[in-house]
């Protein structure tokens, strides 16, 4: 409504002014008649005119900064199995024609087509080998991948690992057509104000290497994240810029003025739903020192190895309040943690957990939910021990847990 509301009121400004024009041109037209300041009736051969000659010689640092790193920018395109039926078999298959099998088998085609674009950037060459950092949710589901290199050529591209945990995902090609490779800055050292430039195709190829400028708006920045099929995914720390992030900028990096990689762009915050607010220069990206602790376990390893408890968990809040007096026998006063459902052979057994028992501590955290206690594990390392504090039939206990690990490229939202 308000750009409508913008549009009319600038129309009825347009008449009105025409209006007034038309209304003083009788006597506008009879003055400049009788005047000597009627239009010439001459030759035009003078009235050409031409460019100026003056150069102005710009070498800003944006400029440099995106000239150090624009070459290593990449597409990468997601591409999908698509099943395609001729519509003459559909036909003969409604009305059992003979040959509909044949018919159908003989038509039908399984075929790549892009389901996705966005951006990554090559930050290693290695041998005949180049690999290149991306978001996870880029690749998610791909049958193939491709790169476009910012020259525009095309090449093969293999997934060396994912995490869905962290939204990145770490791709290889053949080196031989890379000339240059970004590097890493100290995500630490930046600071609020500072110039940040992000570089990617927003809206897909057709606009690769396109350069937004803007600043760092917060250094740290707690964010909800959710997995692909909705699924609260915790909390990540993330950097928060107001330089324009758009879809397809997915996976490109996020540089300071020294053309230093300082975060992968990941998301951006937009109004949703019925909600009406316009949001606008509210753009994440994942800290550079987490990327590369990340990629170099990817590249290792090909995943990443996490701590596990070896329990299958469901929020309390999921549980009716009924089940929870009379199954789980919670005080009043206990409104959050989280459920243990199912608990295998692993830490939690062995450390005396049983179905049933509601963890709402970790150490010093207090735990509201899987997602809550989700994040507390992964800031540990394999064969950690950490303090559980749960209840059991309306009694508050604790219990150390020695921690093993549990290999996640897309861990489960139950199983911990």
């Amino acid at each position: 409504m308000k750009t409508n509301k913008l549009v009319i009121v600038a129309a009825i400004a347009g008449l009105l002014g025409g209006g007034v024009a038309y209304g003083g041109a009788s006597f506008i037209h009879n003055q400049m008649e009788s005047s000597s300041t009627a239009v010439p009736t001459g030759s035009n051969t003078t009235g050409t005119t031409k460019t100026s000659n003056v150069k102005v010689n710009v070498s800003s640092q944006s400029s440099k900064a995106f000239s150090t790193i624009k070459d290593s920018v990449v597409s990468v395109i997601n591409l999908q199995k698509a099943n395609t039926n001729d519509s003459d078999s559909i036909i003969s298959s409604i009305f059992g024609n003979e040959s509909s099998s044949s018919s159908k088998s003989s038509s039908s085609s399984s075929e790549l087509e892009t389901a996705s674009e966005g951006s990554g950037v090559i930050y290693k060459k290695s041998g005949d080998t180049a690999y290149i950092v991306t978001n996870n949710h880029v690749v998610s589901g791909s049958s193939s991948l491709e790169i476009i290199m910012s020259n525009g050529k095309k090449l093969p591209a293999k997934i060396v690992g994912t995490d869905s945990v962290t939204d990145l995902a770490v791709l290889k090609i053949n080196s031989s057509a890379v000339t240059t490779v970004a590097s890493f800055g100290n995500s630490d050292n930046i600071k609020v104000g500072e110039t940040a430039l992000a570089i990617g195709s927003p809206l897909g190829s057709e606009y690769a290497t396109s350069l937004t400028q803007g600043i760092i708006s917060a250094k740290k920045r707690t964010v909800e994240t959710t997995t692909e099929n909705g699924q609260n995914n915790g909390e990540a720390t993330v950097i928060q810029t107001d330089a324009a992030i758009n879809a397809g900028n997915s996976g490109g990096p996020l540089i300071n003025l020294a053309g230093q990689v300082i975060g992968i762009n990941s998301m951006k915050l937009s109004a949703s739903g019925s909600d009406s607010t316009t949001v606008e220069g509210m753009g994440f990206a994942i800290p550079s020192n987490e990327v590369v602790t990340i990629i170099d376990q990817l590249v290792k390893n090909g995943k990443i190895t996490r701590p596990a408890l070896g329990v299958a968990l469901v929020d309390l809040t999921q549980v009716s309040s009924t089940q929870q007096k009379s199954i789980l026998k919670l005080p009043s006063n206990v409104t959050d943690g989280t459920v243990l459902m199912q608990v295998n052979n692993g830490p939690a057994k062995t450390a005396g957990l049983k179905k049933y028992d509601v963890i709402t501590k970790i150490d010093d955290k207090a735990i509201t939910d899987t997602a809550g206690l989700r994040e507390a594990l992964y800031k540990h390392k394999i064969n950690d021990k950490i303090t559980v504090g749960y209840y059991r039939d309306g009694k508050y206990k604790t219990t150390v847990v020695t921690l093993t690990k549990t290999s996640t490229t897309t861990p489960s939202t139950t199983t911990k």
